[in-house]
């Protein structure tokens, strides 16, 4: 009987490798086309076999190792100086993924995340915030956009944060092959940039999420309510301006005026050790805004601090009128799987790891 299903367990093992290489074919012929030669194609193809193999670090030398390379030149000329769209490549991930996870629901969520460098030569760093370490570093950063539904979550676009003092230098800009096109751009501008081109693409998410970095800038909300019609919900800080009754109001002292009954209790979802409960309030802004939307400030709170202001957390809501504080709530939930995908990332799929100068690299 044992053997009988260890023979199952082979068979369902061998069938799922086989739809996997499948799966890996159709996506590399569509990807194929948009490499100028074939040496380049075949690096790629290897390349992305490498990223999914079981190799404790995903360097050049070990996933060379992996593909059979005795170096990791081809790998490296793949990456800084062979001639391939990264652009039409990453539209096709865009689609691809979209095309598979697409629940009639998704979200999208904008965040950063750094990557911490030694030297001077890998584009765009510098001594900037690092948010892995919450302080000012040698790094890269990055700008990333991700799919979120009830069927999974995967990053789709990206953006590469050129500090001042890259896009302003014609030698560095030269070294490392960035596009005369590209100019500085702010995180906000880098986030309106990925959302416009995943719009242009038909993807309509029914709300997009992001924290404070991207609610400090008027402009971009802006943008999100006036143009795009997109619902949002993004983190505040609690010193967060508004005007209200002709008056600039702060979000902190809006929680504070929201009476007793105003706070309701609302899980968050399941955790490990089952529901996690706040509490959460609703103040409508009085502002303009299109016909069929209002903007919310939206609080939630700590059941066992209900009177300690820093256990207290803000968000901007953009959305139809009638949207509902479980909706709302459903939402903020939503913003943490972005996280997820950074950490697979960089542990999975090299991210952590990588060894890239170039621009298109």
């Amino acid at each position: 009987m044992q053997e009988e299903l260890n023979l199952f367990r082979s068979g369902q093992a061998l069938e799922t490798l086989s739809v996997w290489s499948d799966h890996l074919k159709s996506f590399q012929q569509r990807i194929g086309k948009y490499f100028a030669r074939s040496e380049a194609k075949g690096a790629a193809f290897d390349y992305i076999r490498a990223l999914l193999c079981p190799v404790e670090r995903k360097n050049g030398w070990q996933m060379a190792e992996q593909v059979g390379y005795a170096s990791p030149y081809r790998l490296q000329h793949l990456l800084g100086r062979a001639i391939w769209d990264e652009e039409q490549v990453c539209a096709e991930v865009r689609e691809y993924v979209v095309a598979h996870l697409d629940d009639g629901a998704g979200i999208l969520a904008v965040d950063e995340t750094s990557f911490l460098k030694r030297g001077e030569e890998s584009v765009g760093v510098g001594r900037q915030y690092c948010g892995l370490t919450g302080q000012i570093e040698n790094c890269q950063v990055g700008v990333f956009l991700a799919y979120i539904s009830s069927k999974g979550q995967s990053l789709i676009d990206r953006r590469l944060y050129l500090p001042k003092s890259w896009a302003q230098d014609r030698q560095r800009r030269k070294k490392a092959h960035i596009p005369s096109k590209v100019r500085f751009a702010t995180k906000t501008g880098l986030a309106q940039g990925m959302l416009h081109s995943a719009i242009n693409a038909g993807i309509q998410p029914a709300w997009f999420v992001a924290d404070e970095v991207y609610s400090r800038d008027a402009s971009f909300w802006r943008w999100l309510e006036q143009t795009a019609r997109q619902p949002y919900v993004l983190t505040v800080n609690k010193r967060q301006p508004t005007p209200m009754n002709f008056k600039t109001h702060y979000a902190e002292d809006l929680a504070r005026s929201v009476p007793p009954e105003g706070w309701q209790r609302l899980s968050t979802g399941a955790r490990t050790k089952g529901e996690r409960y706040h509490e959460w309030a609703l103040v409508e802004l009085s502002c303009r805004h299109p016909q069929g939307f209002s903007r919310w400030f939206l609080f939630r709170r700590c059941p066992e601090h209900p009177d300690e202001p820093s256990f207290i957390s803000s968000y901007q809501v953009f959305a139809p009128s009638d949207t509902s504080l479980e909706t709302m709530v459903g939402v903020v939930a939503q913003r943490w799987p972005i996280e997820e995908c950074f950490q697979f990332a960089k542990d999975q799929l090299g991210l952590g790891d990588y060894e890239v100068r170039s621009w298109a690299g």
